[in-house]
């Protein structure tokens, strides 16, 4: 199952365990238990303190095929109703080494606030191996079972229990239950989990809105720009916090990056990963999982800046980098918010195999439409791609790859109207071919919407300039219409939202902020 330089990469990892672990296999005769067989006794070969038990047809009450890594004698340990191949290999060699007494890479307070939770947690997260958002979850979820016994996990391939996926209408992953009930939708860490669990911080939080002294620049946004300003900004020795919902922005749900100077070739995530690592390099104060509310540019010059955040924390900086980058565009037609992730996806690599063997289409024809075709045509039973202008915009040679694929159909110079639904699920669309006025319905299981971006700044309205597309306006240098406040990346009016130009944007505000920062007059009540 595992090629000679996996099984030696594990072998390596597998020397790190300090206690004896079992990996207990819930199997029958069929074609995946084989494989999983296969892959668990690879597993088990690389180390003498890991062994392989199989259920031979019993019943044991679990899904089969699964299994369950578990410390030998102890409550601990995690299951896996999957083959965790492909993005999940990962997750399954942390698996091994956390339930092996190896610890996870978590801050200390985090650790204390996970083993101090109280209650029954049964966790569910159903996944697809192809969806580089779900190891994310997965992760955060197996570490935690391991800090505490009370909190269980099993992840879920959706492409191998379909059953289950069509009966709890789920078409989008990763869909995370908790006890039998939805629990979240879409990445999440450790601390996002812990927030909807534990409420105390962000009540001790919200009571303390005065706590932190001010920032010298606070950012907003944790994508590449942000990132970059963090960066940029820490190496003056100066002040400096950073605010994100989810550190890499639009990179999580980015699969291949192949234009960034000097990195051949990458995904999302990995270049995600690295950004947070470059930063963690820096006396920078992170503040994850939290979302901005509102900013109050200083009401006189040399004043302080204050950013709101949703959880009611306030915030002061002496200077403000705005990084908040932009969401997949929306076509705001009837049906697309009732059966958005019932049917409604704007990531085919994560969702693709959900529509296994079913027919879906595509809204729009740039590179991302396209790539979506392309990807999509491989999983599924066809794939219709609509295209509001006469002509695709996507590049010829990826034209040229999608008109060769046989089950591709495509559609130009028409426009949906329509999403429609049996009320729980897609079942197809409409559309109006705008040279003849001629509507078509199209029968389908899912719709996949790709026309581009919008700028995460409706929270910006009345601080500072925006244009008539929501983007900050900004100058040669990232100032916006806000004395002290500076944007950078996808959500200004910088042109080519390209990561390599957001990065630079982000590292060119950080420098404007320092230089406002030198000229400025200190505050009167920092200066006392």
């Amino acid at each position: 199952m595992l090629d000679a330089d996996l099984k030696t990469q594990l072998k390596g990892y597998l020397e790190r365990i300090t206690h004896p672990i079992a990996l207990v296999a819930s199997v029958d005769d069929g074609e995946a238990s084989g494989e999983m067989i296969a892959l668990l006794r690879d597993v088990a070969e690389q180390s003498e303190r890991v062994t392989l038990v199989r259920s031979d047809g019993v019943d044991t009450g679990e899904r089969t095929p699964s299994f369950r890594i578990e410390r030998t004698d102890t409550d601990i340990g995690v299951r896996f109703a999957a083959l965790p191949t492909g993005h999940e290999f990962t997750s399954l060699v942390l698996a091994l080494l956390q339930v092996g007494g190896y610890p996870p890479k978590l801050d200390a307070d985090l650790v204390e606030r996970i083993r101090a939770l109280e209650g029954e947690f049964s966790f569910e997260t159903y996944m697809s191996l192809t969806c580089q958002n779900c190891p994310d979850v997965v992760q955060a979820l197996n570490a935690m079972s391991v800090l505490n016994p009370s909190i269980r996990h099993v992840a879920i391939d959706g492409a191998l229990y379909q059953d289950e996926v069509e009966n709890l209408g789920i078409l989008s992953v990763p869909a995370v239950y908790l006890n039998g009930e939805p629990f979240g939708q879409g990445r999440m860490g450790v601390e996002e989990i812990l927030s909807k669990l534990d409420r105390g911080p962000v009540a001790r939080d919200a009571a303390k809105p005065d706590a932190k002294a001010p920032y010298d620049v606070l950012i907003v946004g944790g994508g590449p720009a942000g990132a970059a300003a963090a960066i940029y900004a820490a190496r003056k020795g100066i002040r400096t916090g950073i605010v994100a919902e989810r550190f890499g922005g639009q990179l999580i749900d980015t699969m291949a990056i192949e234009n960034f100077v000097s990195v051949a070739e990458t995904d999302g995530p990995k270049f995600a990963a690295a950004l947070e690592q470059h930063v963690r390099r820096y006396d920078v104060e992170m503040l994850s999982s939290q979302r901005a509310e509102k900013l109050v540019p200083p009401a006189e010059p040399g004043g302080l800046a204050e950013v709101r955040l949703a959880n009611g924390t306030r915030l002061t900086a002496r200077s403000v980098v705005l990084a908040t980058g932009a969401r997949w565009r929306n076509i705001d037609v009837p049906g697309e918010q009732k059966y958005r992730n019932r049917g409604v996806a704007y990531c085919p690599h994560c969702d693709g195999p959900l529509f296994k063997g079913k027919r879906v289409a595509v809204i729009g024809g740039g590179n991302s439409g396209v790539e979506a075709a392309i990807d999509l045509a491989g999983i599924v039973e066809h794939v219709t791609l609509i295209e509001f202008a006469p002509q695709l915009k996507a590049d010829a040679i990826l034209v040229a790859k999608m008109k060769s694929l046989p089950n591709v159909d495509i559609r130009t110079n028409a426009q949906t109207i329509e999403i429609t639904g049996d009320g729980t699920r897609v079942n197809g669309l409409r559309c109006v071919e705008r040279a003849t006025g001629e509507e078509h319905r199209i029968a389908l299981a899912g719709v996949f919407v790709q026309i581009g971006l919008v700028p995460n700044t409706e929270w910006l309205k009345g601080s500072v300039e925006l244009n008539r597309f929501g983007e900050i306006v900004v100058d040669a240098k990232g100032q916006t219409s806000a004395a002290g406040v500076f944007a950078a990346g996808d959500s200004t009016t910088a042109p080519y939202k390209q990561i390599i130009i957001a990065t630079g944007e982000g590292a060119k505000a950080a420098l404007s902020a320092f230089e406002h920062l030198i000229r400025a007059p200190l505050p009167l009540a920092m200066a006392a």
